[in-house]
């Protein structure tokens, strides 16, 4: 089966749905643009299709790469059959082509190497055919004594065979799988506090669940604990019944002098050498399992919170939390440009309070403000209700809301952050970005580490390279659904753009500054390192709101131009009526079977004709706009507020595999258990909420001592 062939069947697609979009990627095509724009060659793929079809194609390359050099490797030893060779190529899965190779592989040193060189392997092949003989082991053995190698005695003699046959019978591929698999069928990981000191691991102290079922956050906190120290981790299975299967298949049935040397070589090879190597074999493989189902989440978290709607239109204060060093302030308006900023202390004296509402009030009237944007960090309680006293005191309709500032001290220590603001210190950067980050999310958020953006669980844990590249991918599918205006976007969301390097990102900022702003696509080529193929991958996503052409504000692709000028004039169109709302009713002029005739004589794809039309209806459509906006507030609660049964709607904040974290006005957040989250079985909370949702929750208990709150979904 070719590898085109596992992935369709994998997937669940035809044939030619994966070898188009294999040739595709191959051709260099970036997903965000196959995805988009090639949909007639993929039958409609979307993105997150696409990145797991391409993230299989390159596992599957890459065993197809090993499959190849492990039969070169062999084949050069001489050892390579036309039965191992179809045992090669018949293996699925790395750890099952690993376990064929084992036997060829280059050793270090070991036990067994070191009795080969005393020149026991002879003995060791005659103790285990286990063949009836009129001398005792001890006779059959002083034939190998030889003290110029090392051997000194019988004794040493069987001792070293027996490593020998230890050895082989670890490397038996067969054996490795069938003890893999009752391995992982019956066996319990199991872990045991190694002090007495309590600690977020407690829990894990006197821990045991089977293997097969264990949750993937409690792997990933049991691997914590173990690396930090506080924990010992086993898997305990069932070693009597492996020795039972191993000893049938190894020992003659009729007992004889070499069966007890066989039980003992039996017997090493499962506890010193295959227990060991498959216990952690399944360790690493529940591990990656945990990591990869975290790394979903994360992903799912991640896109759903740089695609929460921006709050548009408003001139912004964004306020970053503190005690010792006060409040920092940054005020902008409603493209981002900071206006002012400053230090306010809500912490301290008296007097320091009431000056501190004397300034804000004074921001208020001065730039017109519409929204304060609070940090969830230290102090964050205090500042939103030291800002809702101040907001009942003032006339001007102002609202705040909470935002994650995860990472926003990050960006401002940052190189980019020192280059976007070079003459602010790092805490008022952090401000900035904490208002910014309420007017656009997704435009701020491109500016950090995904890693530090905190929706996932144990993401310091991770594979970085691994976890770089899902989140990467995350941010540039969402940056590219969305789209970016030419004349505005920063380098840094400019370089999640399909096609634009960080490098040309910088180059197009440059021809920007130096020539002023782009009035059209075109002008895109003049940019230096941006080529035709890079233009072919980014034009589409690249909007212009007051340029020469109204399509270079939509996602038409500069290839559709020609084609979406002759439906215009079949319809009785033009662009001028694209500008003005005229063409809003085009779509009701154009019947299904329309749309079919023309696509037939043109040659042009139906799903690229239904596009078009809704981007020329709407051009400079933003899709969050049809996300629910976030809470806004005017009050403050304090956890003492919350009694049990109060029913209250909450933003939906962080999303793990046991539940949902909500946030219901207070400074600590809810959970919803994931047996509270709906009245019907789920297997997983993302099953029926996402972050920035907005539910209805009940409070079932509150906590105050240890600061938790526990919530039902409504």
């Amino acid at each position: 089966m070719t590898i085109n062939e596992k992935l369709a069947r994998e997937f669940d697609l035809k044939s030619w749905q994966v070898d188009n979009t294999v040739a595709l990627i191959d051709e260099g095509n970036t997903i965000p643009f196959i995805s988009r724009y090639r949909k007639e060659a993929t039958g409609q793929l979307n993105d997150e299709i696409l990145r797991n079809l391409d993230e299989r194609l390159v596992y599957l390359r890459n065993m197809e790469q090993r499959r190849a050099d492990i039969k070169r490797i062999i084949e050069e030893q001489g050892k390579l059959t036309p039965e191992l060779a179809a045992e090669i190529d018949n293996a699925e899965k790395l750890t099952e082509l690993e376990d064929i190779y084992r036997p060829y592989r280059p050793k270090r040193r070991t036990r067994a190497t070191a009795a080969k060189e005393k020149g026991l392997e002879p003995l060791a092949q005659i103790i285990r055919l286990q063949a009836n003989t009129n001398k005792t082991a001890d006779e059959i053995a002083s034939q190998y004594i030889n003290e110029e190698k090392g051997v000194f005695s019988a004794e040493e003699a069987i001792a070293g065979a027996l490593d020998i046959i230890a050895e082989e019978i670890s490397d038996n591929a067969d054996y490795r799988k069938f003890i893999r698999d009752i391995t992982f069928r019956t066996g319990l990981v199991t872990s045991k506090g190694t002090t007495e000191e309590d600690s977020v691991y407690s829990i894990y102290y006197d821990f045991s669940e089977a293997a097969s079922k264990i949750a993937s956050h409690r792997i990933l906190a049991i691997d914590r604990g173990e690396k930090e120290k506080f924990l010992s981790v086993s898997i305990v299975c069932d070693e009597e019944k492996i020795l039972d299967r191993l000893k049938k298949r190894e020992l003659s049935r009729d007992s004889n002098i070499f069966t007890p040397y066989m039980e003992t070589a039996v017997e090493d090879s499962y506890h010193r050498l295959i227990a060991p190597s498959i216990e952690r074999d399944i360790r690493n493989e529940l591990t990656d399992s945990a990591q990869e189902q975290a790394i979903k989440i994360f992903k799912v978290n991640l896109k759903n919170l740089l695609m929460q709607p921006p709050i548009k239109n408003n001139t912004v204060i964004g306020l970053d939390p503190g005690y010792r060093t006060g409040c920092k302030v940054g005020v902008v308006d409603p493209t981002g440009k900071v206006l002012d900023t400053g230090v306010i202390f809500v912490t301290h004296s008296a007097a320091q309070y009431d000056r501190s509402k004397a300034f804000i009030k004074e921001l208020i009237k001065k730039y017109k403000v519409n929204l304060i944007s609070i940090g969830n960090g230290t102090a964050s309680r205090e500042t939103e209700k030291f800002v809702a006293d101040t907001l009942h005191e003032i006339d001007e309709d102002v609202k705040y809301i909470i935002t994650n500032e995860a990472g926003a001290s990050v960006y401002s220590a940052s190189k980019l952050g020192a280059e976007e603001f070079p003459d602010y210190d790092v805490t008022q950067r952090s401000a900035v970005s904490i208002a910014r980050r309420a007017q656009d999310p997704l435009a701020e958020l491109v500016k950090i580490d995904p890693k530090s953006i905190g929706v996932g669980q144990y993401q310091h844990d991770m594979n970085a390279r691994r976890l770089d590249e899902a989140l990467g991918g995350v941010v540039e599918d969402c940056v590219n659904s969305v789209g970016v205006d030419l004349n505005t976007a920063s380098a840094p969301l400019l370089g999640y753009i399909s096609g634009i390097s960080s490098a040309i990102a910088k180059n197009i900022v440059f021809y920007r500054e130096e020539e002023g702003k782009f009035k059209n696509r075109a002008q895109l080529k003049k940019v230096s390192k941006l080529g035709p193929k890079a233009f072919e991958q980014c034009a589409g996503f690249l909007r212009i709101s007051d340029g020469d052409n109204v399509l270079d504000n939509t996602s038409v692709h500069p290839e559709s131009y020609e084609f979406t000028m002759e439906l215009l004039t079949q319809t009785g169109y033009t662009l001028d009526d694209i500008k003005t709302g005229k063409i809003k009713d085009i779509k009701e002029k154009l019947s299904v079977s329309d749309i079919k005739e023309i696509s037939k004589e043109t040659g042009v794809g139906i799903p690229t004709i239904k596009d078009i039309l809704d981007e020329i209806v709407k051009p400079g459509r933003d899709p969050r706009d049809n996300i629910e906006a976030p809470a806004l507030r005017t009050d403050v609660m304090d956890i003492k507020d919350i009694k049990v049964g109060m029913k209250m709607s909450g933003t939906v904040r962080n999303v793990v595999d046991f539940g949902a974290f909500v946030d219901i006005g207070v400074h600590q957040d809810g959970l919803v258990h994931i047996s509270r989250l709906s009245d019907k079985y789920i297997k997983h909370p993302t099953d029926v909420v996402s972050i920035g949702d907005i539910i209805e929750v009940e409070v079932i208990d509150v906590d105050i001592n240890k600061n938790r709150i526990s919530l039902a979904k409504l």
